[in-house]
C-alpha cells in the first residue's frame, strides 16, 4: 500500500464526521394543518344584459389572521397534545440510535489509531491497511442503518401526527368562523416576505390557548 492511498483511505474513515456522532433523528418541521376542501358553488347564470359603462364589482368584506403553526411544538406556548405526541415516538428508536453511536465511535476510535501509525512504514502498513478496511466497511453500515432510521422514524411521526394534523386544521376553521376570519395564513410560511404586521392580526397564542382548552392533555406532561 503506498502513501497516496492510505492518506485516502484515512480520509475516507474520516467522513464519517462528527455531525453524523449525535446520529439523532428529528421530527420534521411542524406539518401544516390539513384543511378540508371546500367544493365550491357554482354561481348562477344572470342574463346578459348590455352595458354601456363597466359597473364596479362587489368586493366581498374581509378579515385576514396569522398564524405560526412553528409555535405548535414549543413546549412552553405550544399545543400539549401534539408536544405529547411526538415526544411518545422519541422512546421507540432508543436502541438504534444507541446503535449508530457505537458505530460512530468505533469509526471515530479506529480514524485515531490510523493516525497514530503515520507516517506508513513496511511494519505498520498492514495494519493501515485491515483497519481501513474495517472502517470503511463500518461507515457503509452505519449509512445504511441512519437511513433506515430515518425512514421509520418519518413514517411513525406522519402515522402519530396525521390524526392531530387533521384536528388541528377542523379547529383552525371552527376558529376563524367564530370570530369572522376569511383567510388564515400560516406565519411561519410567510415571515421571509412579511414586512409589517399589527399585533393584532397575530391569532397564534390565542388558538393555541383555544385548542388546548377544547382538547385538554390525556395524562400528565411528558
Amino acid at each position: 500500500m503506498t502513501i497516496r492511498s492510505t492518506v485516502v483511505l484515512f480520509c475516507l474513515i474520516l467522513g464519517a464526521n462528527a455531525a453524523q456522532v449525535a446520529a439523532q433523528v428529528r421530527p420534521a418541521a411542524t406539518p401544516t394543518p390539513v384543511r378540508p376542501t371546500a367544493t365550491p358553488t357554482p354561481a348562477p347564470a344572470r342574463p346578459s344584459t348590455p352595458q354601456t359603462q363597466a359597473s364596479p364589482a362587489d368586493v366581498p368584506p374581509s378579515r385576514i389572521a396569522l398564524i405560526d403553526t412553528a409555535a405548535f411544538d414549543d413546549e412552553k406556548r405550544g399545543i400539549y397534545r401534539y408536544i405529547d405526541a411526538v415526544k411518545s415516538i422519541q422512546p421507540l428508536f432508543v436502541s438504534q440510535n444507541q446503535e449508530l453511536q457505537n458505530l460512530q465511535t468505533r469509526i471515530t476510535a479506529l480514524a485515531e489509531e490510523i493516525r497514530k501509525l503515520t507516517p506508513v512504514t513496511a511494519a505498520n502498513e498492514r495494519q493501515i491497511q485491515l483497519k481501513t478496511e474495517e472502517g470503511t466497511r463500518l461507515r457503509q453500515d452505519f449509512n445504511t442503518k441512519r437511513q433506515r432510521l430515518t425512514e421509520d422514524f418519518e413514517k411513525k411521526y406522519q402515522e402519530v401526527t396525521a390524526p392531530l394534523s387533521e384536528q388541528i386544521g377542523k379547529a383552525m376553521d371552527q376558529f376563524a368562523r367564530e370570530r369572522g376570519i376569511t383567510m388564515t395564513l400560516d406565519l411561519s410560511k410567510l415571515l421571509p416576505a412579511m414586512l409589517t404586521a399589527l399585533p393584532a392580526v397575530d391569532v397564534t397564542d390565542a388558538f393555541i390557548a383555544d385548542f388546548n382548552r377544547k382538547n385538554p392533555r390525556t395524562g400528565p406532561p411528558r
